[in-house]
């Protein structure tokens, strides 16, 4: 056997070795998504904002059949401290609900819980400004709990499933681990796992990037 074979082989030997230390690991690799301020509105808070019958306009596809829409709000904190710009995304839901990083949440001297998302009962108030009206939200405003979406497929690939709590590590100059990382799996969804801007900071990590799911 001459030596190009030799090394071919040895290096074929090497990949598969490492591929298995992987999985026996739970190496399952996730690409991140990094998850920026935004809101969830009722129609009946967006006509509240931005008229009788106005409906949001699509500016970008996300997963599940959300979309980005190009319609911003103010979001106004207990203090009367406001950040500007904040993106709704569509479509409209049947409660609303602002999600912002703890940075946000000391900006605005509100006290964000983290919950799920959808999990309002007891959050923080805040009021949101549109261009054509304002309303208050007695509750609905929260940190959102760091989570991955997956396929069944992929949850099968990784061996998890909806509910599941993990932890994950990213493999760059910070070395971060991620506990408390809730699996959430759905037809509709890519795989992708959201962080907020804080976490992605302090992690040096941008939309992209990877992480493993260990065991």
């Amino acid at each position: 056997m001459d030596n190009n074979n030799v090394a071919l082989i040895t290096k074929l030997v090497l990949e598969a070795v490492e591929k298995q230390k992987s999985s026996d690991e739970g190496g399952f690799v996730v690409p991140i998504g990094v998850s920026a301020r935004h809101i969830h509105l009722t129609q009946e808070h967006v006509e509240a904002l931005f008229g009788k019958g106005y409906q949001l306009t699509k500016k970008k596809e996300l997963m599940g059949g959300q979309f980005a829409s190009n319609e911003t709000v103010t979001i106004v904190g207990l203090k009367l401290r406001a950040i500007e710009n904040v993106r709704i995304l569509g479509p409209v839901r049947k409660k609303s609900q602002v999600e912002i990083s703890a940075t946000d949440a000391i900006r605005l001297g509100v006290k964000a819980p983290i919950r799920e998302s959808g999990n309002v009962a007891g959050s923080a108030a805040v009021a949101v400004v549109g261009p054509k009206g304002a309303i208050y939200l007695n509750e609905g405003c929260i940190i959102a709990k760091r989570h991955i979406h997956m396929a069944p497929k992929d949850a099968m690939a990784a061996g998890v499933h909806d509910g599941d709590i993990v932890s994950v590590k990213a493999d760059n100059e910070r070395g971060t681990i991620f506990n408390h990382v809730q699996i959430r799996v759905d037809d509709s969804f890519t795989l992708e796992m959201h962080i907020d801007t804080d976490e992605a900071n302090a992690a040096k990590i941008a939309t992209g990037d990877t992480v493993t799911i260990i065991k």
